[in-house]
C-alpha cells in the first residue's frame, strides 16, 4: 500500500461519493479511511458500500484525522475534506512520491494548491485568491510521511476546526522537516457555499483561534496570519504576486470585498 486517504466526515452524503470514486483506478495502491463523527444521514454507508475502511470518532476534526493516520497502513497520508476531489493527474503525482522511500533531507510535507468548482464572480474571486496562498502560512500541508506526523504528534486536539491546520504547519517546519507545493491541485466543491454561509462558517472557525493564539504568543509567523498588514497586503504582492492584482482588478476589487467580510466577522467573534 502506498498511500492512505484520510477523510474526515459528519453528514457527508451529498459529497463522500465523489471524494472516494477519485481513486477507484488507484485501489491496488490506495486505502481509504473515513473517520466519520455521529453522521445522521448516510455518509458511513455510502462509503462502507464504496469499499472505504469507515470507523466513528470525535468531537471534532482534529481527533478524527489522528485517528485516521494512526491507523493507516502506508507511509505516505492525505487529509482530505469530504468535499475535496482530486483529479486523476494529482493522484498520479501524489502515488509517484510516495512510491519511494523518503530520503534524508527530502520533501516530507506537501501543499496542495486548491481550485473551487461552482460559476459565477465570486467563485472566480475565490480561485484568484486561493493562488496567492499557495506555500504561504495560511496555507495548510495536506500530504504527509507518516514519520513527520509521528515526529510532531499530528494535529492538535485542543483546536478545533480551523486553526489545528496552521498548528501542525508550525509544528513540522519548526522540526526542520522539508515542505513543498504539489504541482497539481485538488478541487474543492464549494458550490453550495452561499456568502452567508460562508461568513458562518469562519465565524465557527475562530472559535479556538484564541487558544491557538495564546500557543503560539509572539511568533511573527503568527502575526502574519492573524496581523492586517499580511493578510490583506503582503501575501498579494510579495514575490512578484503584485502583478496579478493589476491583470485583473475586478477579481481583486470582489476578493477584497470578501476578505473585509470575514475580517469583521473574525473581529466580532473575538470580542463576545
Amino acid at each position: 500500500m502506498k498511500l492512505s486517504v484520510v477523510i474526515t466526515t459528519r453528514n457527508e452524503a451529498d459529497n463522500i461519493e465523489s471524494c472516494i470514486r477519485a481513486f477507484d483506478d488507484f485501489r491496488d495502491d490506495v486505502e481509504v479511511v473515513v473517520v466519520d463523527n455521529g453522521s445522521t444521514d448516510e455518509t458511513k454507508e455510502i462509503a462502507a458500500r464504496l469499499g472505504a475502511k469507515v470507523f466513528d470518532k470525535g468531537p471534532e476534526r482534529s481527533a478524527q484525522r489522528n485517528f485516521g493516520w494512526r491507523i493507516s497502513s502506508a507511509q505516505w497520508v492525505i487529509i482530505l475534506d469530504a468535499d475535496m476531489i482530486l483529479p486523476p493527474e494529482t493522484v498520479e503525482e501524489v502515488l509517484q512520491i510516495a512510491s519511494s522511500p523518503l530520503k534524508e533531507g527530502g520533501v516530507a510535507a506537501y501543499w496542495i494548491p486548491e481550485v473551487r468548482t461552482g460559476k459565477g464572480i465570486r467563485v472566480k474571486a475565490r480561485n484568484f485568491e486561493r493562488s496567492f496562498y499557495n506555500g504561504t502560512c495560511v496555507d495548510a500541508l495536506r500530504l504527509f510521511n507518516v514519520s513527520v506526523l509521528e515526529e510532531t504528534g499530528g494535529y492538535d486536539e485542543n483546536l478545533i476546526a480551523g486553526p489545528e491546520d496552521w498548528d501542525l504547519d508550525m509544528r513540522v517546519l519548526a522540526a526542520g522537516a522539508k515542505c513543498e507545493v504539489l504541482k497539481n491541485h485538488l478541487i474543492h466543491n464549494e458550490k453550495r457555499l452561499s456568502f452567508k454561509r460562508m461568513l458562518e462558517k469562519k465565524a465557527y472557525y475562530s472559535k479556538s483561534m484564541g487558544v491557538y493564539s495564546a500557543k503560539w504568543k509572539g511568533s511573527e509567523v503568527l502575526k502574519k496570519q492573524l496581523g492586517f498588514k499580511y493578510r490583506y497586503f503582503t501575501v498579494f504582492i510579495e514575490n512578484g504576486r503584485w502583478r496579478k492584482l493589476l491583470k485583473h482588478p475586478i477579481l481583486a476589487c470582489v476578493m477584497y470585498f470578501e476578505r473585509i467580510a470575514v475580517g469583521f466577522v473574525y473581529l466580532l467573534n473575538r470580542s463576545k
